[in-house]
């Protein structure tokens, strides 16, 4: 198992667990590096996000927590910074990189909230053409490099949370498959990082982690880099699904996976 995690919420935004519960529990685990990265703040949606005077008190006890436990466990203070968040993320170890809205008429809609609300809005705001909505959110999947400078890219297929089993749309039609390899494609270009995350496996909606294996089969045959991450909001869900997730990674031709050190990102193998 990769022991390390780069995607993690803690009670400064949406997480169930303190930072340093979380440490603990990584040193527990044997964890050789944790990494932090609160949702950044969004002035339409306060719900899940860190407050911006919160913030600066996430990144004052991250840095407390790597002195504290410098013998035992490498820590970094990263952020997940929305494609919609305004302001400029200064100070941290990395960026994730995510979309979690889409704009429609005035409208921003949540495409992670819940699959009542995300039906509701496709049907009120794309007149019910599933294939629009996914047209206008890979269309922000594929501007994260230029807006967030990420060095790591989140769940690039968050809209298939409430999907399994084409359960509001076709996932192979020509038209969905189209759009994520445009937007991957412009990922690509900027050679940093896609993440493999298991965040919707351990909360009972998923079965595989993000992206599809199609997709990940698409990055590795062009020279992707890609990384195990569990987007973890509970201390005891910290490599939730590592294993299953490494076993899809090497069926996908995946030879190694991409962990944080103090000399930056390096492969390690699978």
């Amino acid at each position: 198992m990769i022991k390390s995690n780069f995607h993690t919420h803690t009670s400064y935004c949406d997480g169930q667990s303190t930072a340093e519960e979380m440490v603990k529990e990584a040193i527990k685990e044997n964890f050789t590096a944790l990494g932090f990265s609160g949702h950044s703040y969004t002035s339409f949606d306060e719900s899940y996000a860190m407050s911006l005077a919160n913030e600066q008190k996430y990144k004052d006890e991250i840095a407390n927590l790597k002195g504290k436990y410098k013998s035992k466990i490498m820590i970094f203070c990263g952020l997940e910074l929305d494609f919609f968040s305004d302001y400029e993320a200064l100070g941290y170890d990395y960026i994730i990189g995510s979309v979690h809205y889409v704009k429609k008429d005035g409208v921003v809609v949540p495409v992670d909230l819940s699959p009542e609300s995300l039906k509701d809005n496709v049907n009120n705001l794309w007149g019910g053409d599933w294939f629009n909505f996914t047209e206008d959110y890979y269309n922000l999947v594929s501007l994260l490099q230029a807006k967030t400078k990420a060095d790591i890219y989140g769940h690039i297929d968050l809209v298939l949370k409430f999907n399994e089993a084409n359960r509001f749309f076709d996932q192979t039609d020509k038209r969905y498959v189209n759009q994520v390899l445009e937007a991957v494609d412009s990922l690509l270009e900027a050679d940093k990082i896609f993440e493999v995350n298991t965040g919707a496996m351990a909360n009972g909606l998923r079965t595989i982690p993000y992206p599809e294996k199609w997709i990940l089969k698409y990055i590795n045959s062009k020279g992707g880099k890609v990384m195990l991450s569990s987007d973890c909001h509970n201390a005891q869900k910290l490599a939730y699904g590592f294993d299953s997730a490494a076993e899809i990674l090497k069926d996908c031709g995946f030879k190694e996976v991409y962990t944080l050190n103090q000399s930056g990102f390096e492969p390690v193998k699978l």
